[in-house]
């Protein structure tokens, strides 16, 4: 058990974990901001008067990109039969966009330095006087704080030591689950895992093995996914562990494969392609399933009678591992057995303390990206131009 909420399975492979076991202790004793964000000391920039003044709306929009809007979108699809108000994201530029013209909209527009390209453009198009708005963003001269304060609207300051990427747990997360009725305290689980054997061997076992693998030249990270409610959690994470990691001609490139559907596409070459990849089995307990009928079973299928879709999926999900291991191709699985704020806490303070440690052990920084700042600068030359 990685907790009493997640049951977990590590690669099989010999590790040498004396290394990252020093880097763990000397990461949780550091002070580091974004390790506070994850536990329940951290102190947030807003105010409950904020929860209390913006509750009434019934509406709420996300505008935003990448680590500023995919960490919420985790959240809300992990959670949704949670969560009683009605959220709409605009995490992309689109030339189609629909607007839902009805009710009073409270827009949240996030972005860490105020001058994201897509995140002004999206506003631009969507802002309504009849809207509310809350804009996130540094304490700082930008674009969105100048905008914000001449349109009077309110301003939380994004905490300045952490990326977007990392800041699920901080304002940018928080504010929107405990506006959709969340708990933002049962997410804060920090500080009870650094103390729980368990996790902690888990997770430094884990971080080894993966160390192991890539100087085996196995780069690719294939998540199979067997909850269409946690998509988005894989779309955070495949950002946290790409952007965090991709420098020096280093890295791992982190991809999503729907299953079971992904057994009649993509699953041959997994199993018989090159052996190059390592594997993320992922499956979250669902009590509340459609049940086969049993009277429009032929006798040919009786193994389907009196079973539900959780049951046949759980069952093909196992009887994968079971295939993988035979064929020895390398894969960890994570069974996740309540559907609530603290399950999905700990994933994320896994994935986040994974990321990290995996950074130290790769001998690149996890927490810029400077790469991707050239294409920004680019975009901002042609457009200066046409």
């Amino acid at each position: 058990m990685l907790t009493q909420n997640i049951r977990f399975k590590n690669f099989i492979v010999s590790s040498n974990i004396s290394k990252v076991k020093n880097d763990f202790k000397k990461l949780v004793n550091s002070n580091n901001e974004i390790l506070n964000s994850l536990s329940l000391q951290y102190v947030y920039s807003y105010s409950k008067k904020i929860i209390k003044k913006y509750k009434k709306f019934s509406k709420l929009r996300i505008i935003g990109i990448g680590g500023s809007i995919l960490g919420t979108e985790a959240i809300h699809s992990f959670l949704k039969d949670k969560i009683k108000k009605n959220f709409f994201f605009v995490n992309n530029l689109k030339n189609e966009i629909v607007k839902n013209k009805r009710g009073k909209f409270l827009n949240l527009i996030v972005s860490k330095s105020g001058n994201t390209l897509e995140t002004i453009s999206n506003f631009n198009i969507f802002i309504n006087k009849n809207d509310k708005n809350i804009f996130i963003t540094e304490n700082r001269s930008s674009y969105l704080n100048n905008l914000a304060q001449s349109l009077k609207s309110e301003i939380i300051h994004h905490n300045n030591f952490i990326g977007g990427r990392y800041s699920v747990l901080s304002e940018v997360g928080m504010l929107p689950a405990e506006l959709g009725g969340l708990n933002p305290k049962k997410f804060k689980q920090f500080n009870f895992l650094v103390n729980n054997k368990n996790f902690v061997d888990s997770l430094v076992n884990n971080v080894a093995r993966t160390i192991s693998l890539i100087k085996k030249k196995n780069y690719a990270s294939i998540i199979l996914n067997y909850d269409e409610k946690s998509e988005n959690l894989f779309k955070w994470y495949q950002q946290l562990l790409a952007e965090s990691l991709g420098k020096k001609g280093k890295g791992i490139l982190p991809m999503i494969s729907s299953m079971p559907k992904d057994n009649h596409s993509l699953m041959q070459l997994y199993l018989d392609g090159p052996k190059k990849n390592f594997y993320t089995f992922f499956h979250v307990l669902n009590e509340n399933s459609p049940k086969i009928n049993n009277n429009k079973i032929l006798s040919s299928h009786r193994h389907l009678k009196n079973k539900n879709l959780a049951k046949i999926l759980y069952s093909q999900k196992m009887a994968t591992e079971k295939v993988f291991l035979k064929k020895k191709i390398p894969f960890r699985s994570f069974e996740v057995l309540k559907r609530n704020e603290k399950s999905l806490g700990e994933l994320f303070c896994f994935f986040i303390l994974e990321t990290i440690l995996l950074g130290r052990s790769l001998n690149v920084n996890p927490f810029d990206q400077p790469s991707v700042e050239l294409i920004k600068k680019e975009t901002k030359k042609i457009l200066l131009k046409s």
